[in-house]
């Protein structure tokens, strides 16, 4: 009886483990900064950068993928995500409109309490849903310290 050979399995592809990712990383890095570019700019691959644009598109928008509307979660997480990449407050506040909410602030302490915990959102991601900061402290989401005061920007008196 002759005994069935069986075809060596193929080796695992490399090219998208952790390791082969970190190594592409470090090696742009490394030559962008003996190559005589700025080393104090950091930019992102190109993948992270069409995912950066795509988020800010759907914020502006209001839109997941031109389909359905952004639900109050997903504006979250988009702007919690934006934020990790180190996009700034300000760009994001161009493109997004903050919601307003008629949701009496007791009803949210709980929810908000459960969700922080759950997700861990930056506190700063929930102004973009209409969450106050009264509502962010009761929940324990910011500390006790007193409340920061608005920025008043004050315009210099023109002289005609």
């Amino acid at each position: 009886m002759a005994k069935t050979i069986r075809p060596t399995p193929k080796p695992p592809n490399r090219r998208g483990s952790p390791e082969a990712i970190e190594k592409r990383r470090v090696a742009r890095l490394f030559n962008d900064i003996l190559g005589g570019r700025r080393a104090g700019a950091h930019t992102h691959d190109g993948r992270t950068e069409k995912r950066r644009q795509r988020l800010m598109r759907e914020l502006e928008s209001g839109k997941v993928r031109g389909a359905r509307e952004l639900k109050p979660l997903d504006v979250l997480q988009r702007v919690n995500e934006l934020l990790d990449l180190g996009e700034p407050m300000s760009s994001i506040r161009k493109v997004t409109r903050v919601r307003r909410t008629a949701v009496p602030a007791e009803s949210m302490v709980e929810v908000v309490s459960r969700l922080h915990r759950a997700y861990g959102f930056r506190p700063e991601c929930y102004r973009f849903v209409g969450v106050t900061e009264d509502v962010l402290r009761s929940a324990g989401v910011l500390g006790g310290d007193a409340p920061r005061k608005a920025r008043t920007r004050r315009r210099a008196a023109r002289t005609a």
